[in-house]
């Protein structure tokens, strides 16, 4: 395989980085690929799995000594310090590269250009900044967990055409299709959290889980002021020994239920609000729990709590060919809400098809 032109070779080691994806958390997904002076592939890696080599460890293993006087594109960093793996700075300077090229920095701050000066330090060549929007969102989750510490958001609902998660009787069943229900346990599977509400369990009695689709199983979260929602014939609860159930409550959760929840099986995390659940540190509760994706499935409040509170990242919306109507039929992000229209509040959309129902997806700009 022969690449026209350095974009070329950085889109294609974006892609293949793609494939590390709920695997390789709380890393970063990155893809490497090696070429010759005529940008002819020589070689290529990703990072697999959490614990294992890097892309360039993997990339250079692949090409042996034909890595000496090639070119290295990798879509970040190398690290420069030791962690389960040695660093790759030192793998890929002593493999001989006349040149490495990569799409961004590593914005973990014990990195943070470490990686790119001490390549440099060595006499080799480095050029950054090729494909760097993409390889920026490549790890925005990662970049999130990194410097602010709390993780990456993402919120799923299905509407109908005019707007409506459920009609005026509170009737949602089904609003989707059963393919866009199957591509919601895919999406589940690679999550570290799955996030809902009080209203969602007693409407729904939910399991949150991805049915075995996936590489990840997500801890589920219940976020309950007084942690009344949950008993012990409560789905969540009697499988909470296959699959862990946080309940996060405010301080209007009594002890005796906050005991009650615990002998359950349940583990409880008691925020400060007084009324209602304290979102920001639930946030950094997961945080601290390395979790790099956390999956929000609720009703109109409890999505307009984190819309308001600017706490949603990414949204996944599928839009189903039906109608509702009425006045009192929920919309899918209730609260306060803006008090004008933005001129821009979405951002890297995409839109596909899947069985008769529209997914759009995109990232939140004032997230």
């Amino acid at each position: 395989m022969q690449f026209r032109s350095d974009i070329d070779v950085m889109q294609y080691a974006l892609r293949l980085a793609m494939a590390g994806e709920g695997h390789v958390e709380p890393n970063p997904m990155v893809g490497a690929v090696i070429v010759d002076s005529r940008r002819t592939l020589i070689a290529e890696g990703f990072h697999e799995r959490f614990g294992s080599s890097h892309a360039e460890v993997n990339a250079i293993r692949n090409a042996g000594e034909q890595s000496r006087g090639a070119d290295l594109f990798v879509t970040l960093e190398p690290c420069c310090h030791h962690g389960k793996t040695p660093p790759c700075s030192e793998a890929v300077i002593a493999a001989g590269f006349r040149r490495v090229v990569v799409g961004c920095s590593d914005p973990a701050p014990h990195v943070a250009g470490g990686g790119i000066q001490q390549l440099r330090d060595a006499g080799v060549e480095v050029t950054v900044g090729i494909c760097e929007a993409e390889s920026q969102r490549l790890i925005a989750p990662f970049a999130k967990l990194m410097t602010r510490r709390i993780p990456w958001v993402h919120s799923k609902w299905a509407m109908t055409l005019d707007g409506r998660i459920a009609a005026r009787s509170g009737h949602s069943k089904w609003i989707s299709c059963e393919s866009s229900r199957a591509w919601v346990h895919e999406l589940r599977g690679r999550m570290d959290a799955i996030i809902t509400g009080s209203g969602t369990i007693l409407a729904d009695d939910p399991l949150l889980t991805a049915r075995g689709i996936g590489p990840r199983k997500a801890l589920r979260v219940v976020l309950d002021s007084s942690g009344l929602s949950l008993t012990a014939s409560s789905r969540l609860v009697m499988t909470s020994a296959e699959v862990p159930v946080l309940v996060c409550v405010s301080q209007q959760c009594t002890t005796g239920t906050e005991a009650e929840l615990q002998s359950l099986g349940v583990e409880v995390l008691r925020t400060t609000g007084q009324k209602s659940v304290e979102l920001t540190e639930v946030l950094q509760e997961l945080g601290r729990r390395q979790f790099t994706n956390v999956l929000l499935e609720a009703g109109s409040a409890l999505n307009g709590a984190f819309f308001d509170q600017r706490l949603l990242d990414e949204v996944h919306v599928f839009i189903s060919p039906k109608l509702v109507g009425g006045h009192h039929a929920l919309s899918p992000i209730g609260g306060s809400g803006l008090d004008q229209v933005p001129a821009e509040s979405l951002h890297n959309v995409r839109v596909s098809s899947i069985g008769g129902d529209v997914l759009m997806e995109a990232d939140l700009v004032c997230a």
